[in-house]
C-alpha cells in the first residue's frame, strides 16, 4: 500500500486529515481545551477615588490639636465647676455650704445670682401688692393728691393670658421692693450704703408708672407736675385650703413709706 494511500488507517500529519484548523472553527471534541492560569485571569484593580483634604480638628497639626484638646478640657472643667457652684447655691444648707459658703457666694454673686431654690419646704404664703400715690401741682399753683394706684395689679393684668410676659412686668417692681426691704429696717430707715440707692430706684420706677398711667392729667384735668410720691405695700395671707384646720387672718396689713420729693429731672415723667 502506498504511503499516500487515503485509507482510514493512514497516518495523518500534525495538521489533521483536513489540513490546518480554520480560524473560528472549534476544535474536535476529543482534543484537549487549553486552560488559562489564575494569574492570567486576574484583572488589574481600578484605582480608588483620591482621598479628600482633612477637615476640622483633623486638618490641624499635632501641636494645634493638643492646644484645642486642652482648651476643650478647660471649658469642660469650668462648666462642671459652675454647675456645681449653682447646685450648692440653690440646694438646702449642707455640710459643704456650711464649710465653703463664702466661696460659693463669691462665685455666684453678682453675675450669676439665682432667685430660686432647689426645694421649697416653706413657700410664700402671702400676697404682696405695691401701691403708690402722688401729690401733683396743677397749673394754678394748687396741690392735689391722687388716689392709690395698685401697680402690682397692673402687672398681674399684663401677665394674665400673656404667653411671653416681659421681665419688667414679672420682676421689676417685685425686685425693687425686695431691694428696699433688704436695705431698710422696720422704721423705714436705711441700713448701709445702699439704702439711698434702693430709695431712688423704687422712686423712679413708681414715677415712671404714674406717668404711664397719666396720673397727672387724670388728677388735674390738664397739665401738672408730680412733686412728691408715697409708696405702700398691702400684704394679705393666702387663705388655707378648705380641708385644712389652719386658721389665719385674711385682713390686709399695710406698710406706708414716708413721702419722697421727686427731683425736677424726674418730675416730668421720670428719667428714661
Amino acid at each position: 500500500m502506498d504511503a499516500y494511500d487515503g485509507g482510514s488507517n493512514a497516518r495523518h500529519g500534525p495538521e489533521g486529515p483536513a489540513g490546518p484548523t480554520a480560524p473560528g472553527v472549534p476544535a474536535e471534541s476529543g482534543a484537549p481545551t487549553p486552560t488559562v492560569g489564575l494569574a492570567e485571569m486576574h484583572l488589574p484593580a481600578r484605582p480608588g477615588p483620591p482621598a479628600g483634604p482633612r477637615a476640622g480638628v483633623a486638618a490641624l497639626s499635632l501641636r494645634y490639636q493638643i492646644g484645642v484638646a486642652l482648651a476643650l478640657a478647660v471649658v469642660a472643667v469650668g462648666v462642671c465647676v459652675h454647675l456645681g457652684m449653682t447646685f450648692l447655691h440653690v440646694a438646702p444648707p449642707n455640710t459643704v455650704t456650711r464649710e465653703h459658703g463664702k466661696a460659693v457666694d463669691d462665685w455666684i454673686y453678682p453675675e450669676f445670682e439665682q432667685n430660686w431654690k432647689l426645694f421649697a419646704p416653706n413657700p410664700l404664703q402671702q400676697n404682696i401688692s405695691i401701691q403708690v400715690r402722688a401729690e401733683v401741682r396743677d397749673g394754678e399753683g394748687g396741690t392735689l393728691t391722687t388716689g392709690w394706684y395698685d401697680l402690682s395689679a397692673e402687672d398681674g393684668r399684663a401677665i394674665d393670658g400673656n404667653l411671653l410676659p416681659s421681665h419688667t412686668q414679672q420682676n421689676e417692681l417685685r425686685r425693687a421692693w425686695d431691694f428696699f426691704l433688704a436695705t431698710h429696717d422696720g422704721q423705714n430707715r436705711p441700713v448701709g450704703l445702699r439704702g439711698s440707692l434702693s430709695e431712688s430706684y423704687l422712686r423712679r420706677i413708681v414715677v415712671l408708672r404714674l406717668d404711664r398711667d397719666d396720673a397727672v392729667r387724670a388728677t388735674t384735668g390738664g397739665a401738672g407736675v408730680i412733686e412728691r410720691v408715697q409708696v405702700r405695700s398691702r400684704t394679705s395671707n393666702v387663705p388655707p385650703p378648705r380641708w385644712s384646720r389652719e386658721k389665719v387672718s385674711t385682713m390686709p396689713a399695710y406698710r406706708e413709706l414716708p413721702w419722697w420729693r421727686v427731683p425736677a429731672d424726674e418730675a416730668g415723667g421720670g428719667v428714661r
